[in-house]
């Protein structure tokens, strides 16, 4: 009887219990290797970054994901200043088969994200 009564709780423990959260260290992580395509010395986005675009994309389940990826994406556009181009990161998300809920740019109202 103890055992089903402990084995109930952890179930409910785990229906209740907030998922995974995500910094934006994770969301540079996975753009990490967009670098030469956004930067314009490559002129597709490799493999490896467009694998980084689509693990945001499976990221982005609730509205406040979205809207957390996507203000991790503005930060991390806006360390490239001038070398950014917008084109191709604009381009990226639909280059890499994944688009995403959201434009990738500085000038994005990511709490707009319905």
């Amino acid at each position: 009887m103890m055992k089903r009564v402990i084995l109930g709780v952890i179930v409910v423990l785990a229906m209740v219990m907030p998922r995974q959260a995500f910094t934006c260290m994770d969301v540079t992580k996975s753009l990490v290797q967009c670098s030469t395509y956004v930067i314009g010395s490559a002129p597709e986005p490799p493999k490896p970054c467009c694998d980084g675009v689509k693990q945001l994309k499976a990221m982005a389940v609730t509205t406040n994901d979205k809207r957390q990826i996507c203000a991790c994406c503005k930060d991390a556009a806006s360390h490239y200043g001038d070398k950014l181009k917008n084109d191709a990161v604009t381009a990226l998300p639909a280059k890499c088969g994944a688009p995403l809920p959201f434009t990738i740019s500085n000038n994005f109202n990511c709490n707009s994200i319905p």
